[in-house]
C-alpha cells in the first residue's frame, strides 16, 4: 500500500473542520485511506471524528496510505494545505 509522510498545514491542526474536508475528500476516492501519526496505529481517513482522535497539530508529520499513489498525494495536498484560510 502506497504512503507518504505530510506535515498538517492547517492552524488549528486536524481539528473539526479540516478533518471534515479530508475525511469527505478521502471518502469521495472510494478507496480504504488511513491517515496516522507516524508509529502509530493509523486511522480510516474517511471518517472526521476518527481523524480528530490523533490530536495532530499544526507541523505534526502524518503518514497518508491508500489503494494508490495518486490518491495518497491528493490526500496528502489537502493535509499539507492551511484549511483554515
Amino acid at each position: 500500500m502506497p504512503s507518504t509522510t505530510v506535515t498538517v498545514g492547517s492552524a488549528v491542526g486536524l481539528h473539526a473542520r479540516p478533518a471534515t474536508i479530508i475525511a469527505e475528500a478521502a471518502a469521495e476516492t472510494g478507496q480504504s485511506v488511513t491517515i496516522g501519526l507516524e508509529g502509530e496505529e493509523p486511522v480510516d481517513a474517511g471518517s472526521a471524528l476518527l481523524i480528530m482522535t490523533l490530536g495532530a497539530e499544526k507541523g505534526t508529520p502524518v503518514v497518508i496510505s491508500a489503494d494508490d499513489q495518486a490518491t495518497v498525494d491528493a490526500i496528502a495536498a489537502i493535509v499539507a494545505k492551511d484549511l483554515d484560510a
